[in-house]
């Protein structure tokens, strides 16, 4: 499994059409072969959080190089960031718990 960190901060009075945005592009991202989930977390200081895992390195790159997301990475640099971080890495090992 690959999981990429997506970091980011936004420019201010953006947040509606950022929220559009995001809402497209999350549906997109979910028709893409090798996507696995994604969630999306804001701290209290601003700063936005997204986890996202594929199934592997080329699904990462599928959707790194699929034209509606090139677009949106264009746009969110011109008009929606002040600044952002990508971390993708490999999963090496998974603990879990639920309680019944």
């Amino acid at each position: 499994m690959i999981v990429v960190v997506f970091r980011n901060r936004l420019r201010e009075g953006i947040e509606k059409a950022y929220k559009d945005e995001a809402q497209a592009m999350s549906v997109i991202a979910r028709e893409m072969p090798g996507y696995i989930s994604h969630k999306s977390f804001t701290a209290d200081d601003g700063e936005r959080v997204t986890i996202v895992e594929y199934e592997s390195e080329a699904a990462v790159r599928a959707w790194a190089r699929d034209p509606r997301h090139v677009a949106a990475k264009r746009l969110g640099r011109k008009e929606f960031y002040s600044e952002y971080k990508v971390q993708i890495c490999s999963l090496t090992r998974e603990g879990r718990f639920a309680r019944e």
